[in-house]
């Protein structure tokens, strides 16, 4: 057979991102890196998780990389879609400042960052979608300040949301391994930073 006549490799079919199926494993996906870290989550371990069979996770998800991938893009859209609600609502930076203290994803986060530095295209990836998040809050920064910009000490919008993601993180995570020295002190500072970069 020649190669113009050679049949090409069949695709290989995957199951459809609507699937019930697929978010089963993609929430058993989540509980194990949760609770046993992202070096756990091997196909056969989720699988047992979802209470379903090998093969159907492979069906989904052909690699590892593919479903880790997916679970990355899922909590992202969550996030997005969590920021919004906070950007677009009232008290829009005192609730960002909140979101950033937020604990309930710290065991996730954690994994999700060391998994990163272990998987050169999904630390890209939550790379990106980083920047685009930032980009969002600096808009929204620049739009509720306006020319009470001036009370912020110099300090541009994206210096702005660096401190609080910055000193919002440190708080979470530190959290998470019971440190809490200095935090109470240091989140007074920002909400009182807050109200007088906004309401003066």
């Amino acid at each position: 057979m020649s190669d113009k006549t050679a049949k090409k490799p069949a695709k290989r079919r995957i199951g459809a991102e609507s699937s019930a199926t697929r978010a089963a494993i993609l929430e058993a996906t989540n509980a194990v890196i949760r609770d046993e870290g992202y070096a756990a989550a091997s196909t056969r371990r989720v699988a047992a998780r979802a209470g379903l069979k090998p093969s159907l996770v492979h069906y989904y998800f052909p690699t590892t990389e593919d479903l880790l991938m997916a679970v990355m893009q899922a909590g992202a859209a969550e996030s997005d879609a969590w920021l919004e609600g906070i950007l677009n609502g009232p008290q829009p930076l005192q609730s960002l400042w909140r979101f950033f203290c937020d604990t309930s994803r710290n065991e996730l986060s954690l994994e999700m960052m060391a998994m990163a530095n272990h998987r050169p295209v999904l630390k890209a990836a939550i790379k990106d979608h980083s920047e685009r998040m930032r980009a969002r809050q600096i808009e929204v920064i620049e739009t509720v300040l306006g020319q009470k910009l001036i009370n912020t000490g110099g300090m541009p919008p994206a210096g702005v949301a660096l401190v609080l993601a910055g000193i919002g993180r440190a708080l979470m995570m530190e959290g998470g391994l019971g440190v809490s020295s200095g935090h109470k002190e240091a989140a007074k500072w920002v909400e009182n930073w807050l109200a007088q970069i906004v309401d003066d």
